[in-house]
C-alpha cells in the first residue's frame, strides 16, 4: 500500500508551519498509519511518533484503555487517542481501531471502524462503516486518518473559526489526562 501522498503532503505543511506535534496509536492498521504519517517531509520535527497496540492488553497497560472497554467502540478509539498523547507529549493525536475484516469480530461487522482524536482539553471520534477486503478497509482507515490528523492541525490553530472542528459536536468528550 503507498502512503496517501498528497494528504501526507498537506499534513507536513501544515504541522512544519503550525509547530504542531501529532501522535498515533492504532490497532487495525499496524503500523501503516505511522508509516504514511512518518514520510510526511521534515517528519522529525512534527511526528512525536506512534504505538501499534493489538492486544487488549496492551492498550490498558501502555495507553491507559479501561479494562473491559470493545475494542471496536467510540470509547476505546478516543481512550487510545487520549492515552498515546499523553504518553508522546504531542498537540495532537488519531487512534484507529475496528474490524478490517474479511469476517465480523464480536458482532461488529467486517468494516466497523473508530477513529478516535484528542487535543489539549477536547476528544471525540469519528464511526466509519467501510465496504472492501480487508487491504481496502485498511488503506481507507489510513487515509480518512490522515485527513482527520491535517484538520485537527488546522482547527487548533483557527479555534475561533468554527465551533465544530474538526468533526461534529455530538461526537466531542471532555478529555480526561
Amino acid at each position: 500500500m503507498s502512503p496517501p501522498s498528497a494528504a501526507v503532503d498537506r499534513l507536513a505543511r501544515s504541522a512544519s508551519r503550525t509547530g504542531t506535534t501529532i501522535a498515533v496509536a492504532e490497532s487495525l492498521t499496524s503500523g501503516l498509519l505511522a508509516s504514511a504519517v512518518g514520510a510526511g517531509e521534515d517528519a522529525a520535527t512534527w511526528f512525536a511518533g506512534a504505538i501499534v497496540a493489538y492486544q487488549s492488553d496492551v492498550k490498558e497497560r501502555v495507553l491507559g484503555v479501561e479494562p473491559g472497554i470493545d475494542p471496536c467502540s467510540a470509547e476505546c478509539a478516543e481512550q487510545l487517542a487520549i492515552g498515546v498523547r499523553r504518553v508522546l507529549g504531542a498537540d495532537v493525536s488519531v487512534a484507529a481501531t475496528g474490524v478490517g475484516g474479511p469476517d465480523p469480530q464480536d458482532g461488529h461487522p467486517p468494516g466497523t471502524v473508530f477513529l478516535g482524536w484528542a487535543t489539549a482539553g477536547t476528544a471525540g471520534h469519528v464511526r466509519l462503516a467501510l465496504p472492501g477486503a480487508p487491504e481496502e478497509v485498511v488503506a481507507e482507515v489510513v487515509r480518512q486518518a490522515v485527513r482527520l490528523l491535517d484538520r485537527l492541525v488546522e482547527a487548533a490553530q483557527h479555534p475561533l473559526v468554527s465551533t465544530s472542528d474538526p468533526v461534529s459536536a455530538e461526537n466531542r468528550t471532555p478529555a480526561r489526562r
